[in-house]
Formats: structure tokens, C-alpha cells, sequence
């Protein structure tokens, strides 16, 4: 398996080769030149695998140049009860991604898929475990060292930190927005002690966040003399981690592979429901992938109008569900590349014009840049949006009608769900935290605080530690510069 950039750049990579970089070198994203597909007889061979089985059989079509017996190791070691241990009271630990039933009645299925068990509490943790993992061994196999430079709107940090602490030869650098994620997100990030970690609190929201790694990805020079690599959605192999759980929820769902299943994902950077959209391009028996925002809307306004129109710092909204709080969608263009059939020169054209004019119009009206939004039924795609109210409303609903607390993000995805789900559907939504890491809505909501699991109940009174700068990639490069020792 040979991997190629969204934008045409001419080498053709391996998956170990992208796998400690992150963008291409021309800007673009990795995808593999072709999907794997997946039978009728691997899926129902794959109904009877443990979590870590699974997960060897997935990557194993992506992984090719990592020996098999080093793959199935690293799975081994990394999908267990005991990293994935933060289950709801009566969850099945061994499942790692048990589902809950939340509504049965008419012919309609509606299904939690619990994501957030890790050591984070957040569904980033699924990814980010085995990510730590396939870090350290190939850095191991190459007698070299990383330099982590990420973003995070909230969970992705965190997720990351704890994935990385302590891992021989990494050292973590993460943006995160100033005074912009919940206290408890806040906390798990800042808190940690260990000295290959360094959080850096950006005077921004998270998309400037994200520019940042962005500008000093796409500088070469400093990139490759720093070693920096990425653990952000635009890494292809955190990417590809997360299709697993979406095999895992429909295979969990039915009991046969001519049956159906949708999913509803809370969505701001396009990652999650991206691995989704890779699954069913795999052949995963997938009826809707319905994208969840909160008030920034912008991958909303896309699926129901073929515009991507990016929104302005100053016109991202600081919401309830703050690790969504992103308007401008980093994985987006993997799934751009394919709506375009893979004309590398058109999607590099229409992802220049968003740095240049903040969006592009493919519905085909007078003056738009393509038609291709026409052919967008093909690939399943729906959306929907949730308001603070809404989330406030479901999280009192989910209360009293399920007898369970949700995090603000899987309230966005409920509300939604409620209006895409079909009669002989299953539909799913992919769970996002657990409650605790957003206790003031739910505080809010239900008068109460959000149960804690063991060893986080104090968190945010711990001593923090950080650094405060400003919305500048050249200061993040000093900065980096001056803790590496290169």
C-alpha cells in the first residue's frame, strides 16, 4: 500500500513514511492510492474478533510495511480493558466500544456507541493510544527522535499528552486556545508534570491554533531540522485508527452484512466522520454519515448547499461544545479529493482559493467553481445543527428518558440524530466524552455535577503549567527551537 497527497505530489509514499510527518509536502493531505475493499466473508469472519483482532485486520490493509507480528503486538498491547477502563457503570469493559440502546420502538433503532473509556475520557484516546505506540516503535526501528507539534480545541491535546508521556525520544508541543476549553479539559492538559510535555495557551481561537501547525508543517526546512511531526486529524494514521470502531459499531448492530446501519458524528474538523467515510468507501454496509455541528456551521452549510464558506477568528463562536468550535475543517479535503474523482489539480486550486478568499462554491449556480456538489448523494453524507438550547434540552431528555448523563458534543449528535433516523435503520451516534469533562453545562442542565471516574475528582486543582503567546508561527518556532537541543 502506497499513499498519495490530495495535491499531487509526485512521491508515493508508505504508511511508515507519512506516519511521523503529517501534511505532504506540497500542503496536501495522505490518502491511499486506492481503498482497500472488505468482503462479504472478512466481515462476517470479523463478527466473532476482540477489539485488538479487529483492529490487526484493518490496518493490516493499510499498514503493509510493518510485519505482521509487530502489528498484531502493538494492537495487542494498546486495545485492552486496562487502558480502556473508564466504563459506565454496567458498560462491558472487554468490548472496549460497547453499545447502549437508547430508544427502540417503530421500527426505529437508536444506539450510543461508547468511545470515551480511555485514559482521557474522550474519544480521541481510541486513536491516540495506538498512535503513542506506532511513534515509539518506528522511531525505535530508526534510532531517531519526534518533535510533536499539535492543535487542540479541547480533547485532542489531552489524548495526546497522555498517549506521549514519557514515550523514549518524543517530545509534545500543543496549541491550544486561551481561556477557551472547559476547566477539566483545561486541567487534564496543563496539569501534567512530565518534561517531554509543553502546552502553549494561543491568545486565539482554535483555528489559529491550527494555522500555526499549518505554517510551520508547510516550512520544509525547519520541519525537517526540528523533526516535527504531527498527531492532529491530518495524520493519516490517527485517521485510519478510527475506522476500526466504526467496523466494531456495525458489526455490533446486525447480524448479517445485507443489513444497514447510519451514524451520527459530532463534527468540527471533519476526522471522525472522515475515518467513517473511508469505511463505507472500504464497502462498510453504511446508509448515512450524518455530520453534527454545533453554532459553526460551516460543514453544515456545505452538505446543504455545496458552499464551504470558512469563518474569520472573530466570527467562530465560543460555545457549550467547545471542542467544536472550529471553522475551518482540516480533514475536509480528503473527502473534497474524492467528491472531485481525485483531480489533484482542482483540489489544490480550490484549497489555495480558501488561505486566499476563505471558501469555495461548488453547487453549480452562476459563478460557483464546479457543479460537483450534484453528485454528493453518492457518498451518504447528511447533516444537521444543534444550538446551546438544543443541547441543554437533550441533556435533560437523555436524563429522564435513558437514565444517562451525555457530554455536551453527544447531545449535538442526539438532537441530530433524532432527525435522520430511518425505520429498519440502525442509526448510531458515536459518543464524544464523557460528561465529566464539561461539568458547567451539565451543571446547568441538570442541577447536579457529572459523575467522575476514579482519579480525576480534584483535577483542577492541581498545579498547571504552561506558556501564554500569541496567534504567531515564527514565536511557536522559537519556542520550539529553544527545548530541542537542534
Amino acid at each position: 500500500m502506497h499513499y498519495l497527497s490530495t495535491r499531487g505530489h509526485a512521491a508515493r509514499p508508505s504508511f511508515s513514511e507519512i506516519l511521523l510527518g503529517g501534511l505532504a509536502p506540497d500542503g496536501g493531505l495522505y490518502l491511499p492510492m486506492t481503498y482497500p475493499k472488505v468482503s462479504g466473508a472478512e466481515l462476517d469472519a470479523w463478527r466473532s474478533l476482540s477489539y485488538a483482532e479487529l483492529a490487526f485486520q484493518v490496518l493490516h490493509k493499510f499498514a503493509t510495511d510493518i510485519p505482521d507480528a509487530d502489528l498484531k503486538q502493538l494492537v495487542t498491547k494498546t486495545y485492552t480493558p486496562q487502558v480502556y477502563r473508564n466504563c459506565r457503570a454496567g458498560e462491558d469493559t472487554s468490548g472496549i466500544t460497547p453499545l447502549r440502546t437508547l430508544e427502540q420502538a417503530n421500527g426505529q433503532l437508536l444506539l450510543l456507541q461508547s468511545l470515551s473509556n480511555g485514559p482521557t475520557l474522550a474519544f480521541k484516546d481510541m486513536a491516540m493510544q495506538l498512535l503513542g505506540n506506532l511513534f515509539e516503535y518506528t522511531l525505535h526501528k530508526r534510532g531517531t527522535e519526534l518533535n510533536i507539534l499539535g492543535a487542540t480545541s479541547g480533547d485532542t491535546g489531552s489524548a495526546a499528552e497522555y498517549a506521549m508521556r514519557g514515550k523514549h525520544g518524543i517530545k509534545v508541543f500543543m496549541l491550544s486556545p486561551h481561556k477557551k476549553m472547559s476547566a477539566f479539559q483545561t486541567a487534564q492538559m496543563f496539569s501534567l508534570q512530565d518534561p517531554n510535555i509543553f502546552n502553549i495557551a494561543v491568545e486565539g481561537v482554535f483555528d489559529d491554533c491550527q494555522d500555526m501547525v499549518k505554517a510551520v508543517s508547510n516550512d520544509l526546512e525547519f520541519k525537517a531540522h526540528q523533526k516535527i511531526g504531527t498527531v492532529n486529524s491530518i495524520n493519516w494514521a490517527r485517521v485510519v485508527a478510527q475506522v476500526i470502531y466504526y467496523f466494531r459499531g456495525y458489526l455490533s448492530a446486525t447480524t448479517s452484512n445485507d443489513q444497514q446501519v447510519s451514524f451520527t458524528v459530532p463534527s468540527g474538523n471533519f476526522g471522525n466522520i472522515c475515518a467513517g467515510h473511508i469505511a463505507r468507501m472500504m464497502g462498510l454496509p453504511i446508509k448515512k454519515l450524518v455530520v453534527a455541528t454545533n453554532e459553526n456551521d460551516v460543514l453544515h452549510e456545505f452538505f446543504q448547499t455545496g458552499i464551504y464558506r470558512v469563518r474569520k477568528s472573530s466570527e467562530t463562536l465560543h460555545t457549550s461544545s467547545p471542542s467544536m468550535d472550529i471553522s475551518k475543517a482540516s480533514n475536509f479535503e480528503r473527502f473534497i479529493y474524492d467528491l472531485l474523482q481525485g483531480d489533484t489539480d482542482r483540489v489544490r486550486q480550490l484549497f489555495h482559493k480558501v488561505e486566499r478568499d476563505g471558501g469555495f462554491d461548488l453547487s453549480g449556480k452562476s459563478g460557483s467553481d464546479g457543479n460537483e456538489f450534484i453528485g454528493i448523494d453518492r457518498f451518504g453524507f447528511s447533516s444537521g445543527k444543534s444550538t446551546h438550547a438544543d443541547r441543554i434540552k437533550t441533556i435533560q431528555d437523555a436524563a429522564a428518558r435513558y437514565q444517562l448523563i451525555v457530554d455536551t458534543h453527544t447531545a449535538d449528535g442526539i438532537k441530530v440524530a433524532h432527525e435522520h433516523i430511518e425505520q429498519g435503520v440502525p442509526m448510531i451516534v458515536l459518543e464524544t466524552a464523557l460528561p465529566a469533562k464539561f461539568n458547567e453545562t451539565i451543571r446547568l442542565a441538570l442541577g447536579r455535577d457529572a459523575e467522575r471516574p476514579a482519579g480525576f475528582e480534584n483535577i483542577e486543582s492541581l498545579p498547571q503549567r504552561f506558556d501564554v503567546m500569541a496567534a504567531d508561527a515564527a514565536e511557536v518556532k522559537r519556542y520550539v527551537a529553544a527545548r530541542t537541543g537542534l
